[in-house]
């Protein structure tokens, strides 16, 4: 009977700890929300510095902002591809692929990527680099984890970005797009 006792106990310890950080969705509570992610994060394997950078992340106002008001959802896909500039990026795509024929090839034989694919993703997502972004990524990823809209979707990226972080990959001082998003293609953390 003492057996049983200890492992209901221990059990409902252990739940407690594995327990996910509680989302909101105003900004009141995110520093208290980040000492609980920070003992989850670490629960998954995260270290010193990405928990170091979790620790120096901000509430993104701008980030929710972002969030809610995400207009080109609500747009046909011709209105989208001309708000964003298609026929410009096709031609100046068409451009870099010839001008970067031999390394598109490399790219292709190496993971099975054809050109296209890729110079479309770099071209929509930052004018081929010339627009990646300024919002602190860590800050914006975190804002999202603790906002209730999408938490499981952002916390997923959260713990990815502080992996990255761990890896030298991104810093606490790394910037992107609104949502998290980093580099020439705007790729999510998890999807680094």
């Amino acid at each position: 009977m003492r057996r049983v006792g200890v492992i209901v106990v221990s059990a409902l310890l252990m739940a407690g700890v594995a327990e996910a950080a509680k989302c909101s969705s105003t900004g009141g509570k995110f520093e208290a929300w980040k000492k609980e992610f920070a003992a989850e994060a670490k629960a998954n394997g995260i270290k010193a510095k990405g928990l170091a950078a979790l620790a120096s992340s901000s509430y993104s106002t701008g980030t929710i902002k972002a969030d809610r008001n995400q207009k080109s959802f609500k747009l046909s896909l011709e209105q989208f591809m001309a708000k964003r500039g298609a026929a410009a990026i096709i031609s100046r795509g068409k451009k870099l692929k010839a001008a970067n024929a031999a390394l598109f090839a490399k790219l292709e034989k190496k993971y099975g990527v054809p050109a296209g694919p890729l110079i479309a993703i770099w071209g929509m997502e930052t004018g081929f680099g010339t627009v990646t972004g300024n919002q602190p990524t860590i800050s914006a990823v975190a804002t999202l984890a603790y906002d209730c809209r999408r938490s499981d979707y952002f916390t997923e990226h959260l713990h990815a970005a502080l992996k990255l972080v761990d890896r030298g990959v991104l810093s606490s001082g790394t910037r992107g797009a609104m949502h998290g998003e980093v580099g020439q293609t705007q790729f999510l953390p998890k999807n680094v």
